[in-house]
């Protein structure tokens, strides 16, 4: 495929994907028209891009389908400035996009994850995704670009005071999205809508013994 084709499919899918569908912070509107998806995809599936599907990235893993992600980074409304602690970074197209609005970014991937690329303005943290990474804290935005059972309290202890939270929830095997702000140390999370969305590894909530 060609430059020109692929900048058509990018049209396309803020158009018919995002814009219809509660993408409208113009921020990740004019990031999500600019960073080229096809960059962040293996070779071997670049044709899938565009399309509003998870891509597999191999091991287990997949990059979240194009309006999962714009919807975290739209309820998210990050700032430029802002520093944004991204979980699941994958292979760097979120936190690409971050990059382009103008946030911090420390972005978190496991050591045997996907190979990330890293984008101006992007600090790759390798390590358990459930521990986030202390060095940056604190931060003003935490983003899981995925699903998780339970958000760790290792996570929320690295956010500032009033920091915004956009994370996917799997509940009863159904993913959301979600958002929350933490208040004098503690946090809560409101359902915003189900959608589809990757279920990131090591997330799992602990068994509880019932007596």
């Amino acid at each position: 495929m060609t430059e020109h084709n692929f900048s058509s499919m990018r049209a396309a899918m803020v158009e018919s994907q995002l814009r219809t569908s509660d993408v409208d912070e113009p921020l990740v509107i004019a990031a999500m028209a600019r960073v080229p998806r096809e960059r962040f995809v293996p070779a071997e599936r670049v044709a899938m891009a565009y399309i509003d599907r998870p891509v597999p990235l191999g091991g287990g893993r997949a990059l979240n389908p194009p309006l999962a992600t714009g919807r975290l980074l739209s309820e998210a409304a990050v700032q430029p400035g802002e520093k944004v602690l991204l979980i699941g970074a994958a292979t760097g197209y979120a936190a690409a996009l971050l990059a382009e609005i103008g946030a911090v970014v420390t972005a978190v991937e496991a050591p045997d994850g996907p190979e990330t690329t890293i984008a101006d303005g992007v600090t790759l943290a390798r390590g358990p995704l459930a521990e986030g990474s202390a060095d940056g804290a604190p931060y003003d935005v935490l983003l899981v670009d995925g699903a998780v059972e339970e958000l760790p309290a290792a996570l929320v202890e690295q956010l500032g005071e009033d920091a915004r939270i956009a994370t996917g929830i799997v509940e009863h095997g159904v993913t959301r999205l979600c958002t929350g702000r933490k208040v004098a140390g503690t946090f809560g999370l409101v359902g915003v809508t189900d959608m589809e969305m990757v279920v990131l590894p090591g997330f799992a909530t602990p068994e509880r013994f019932v007596f």
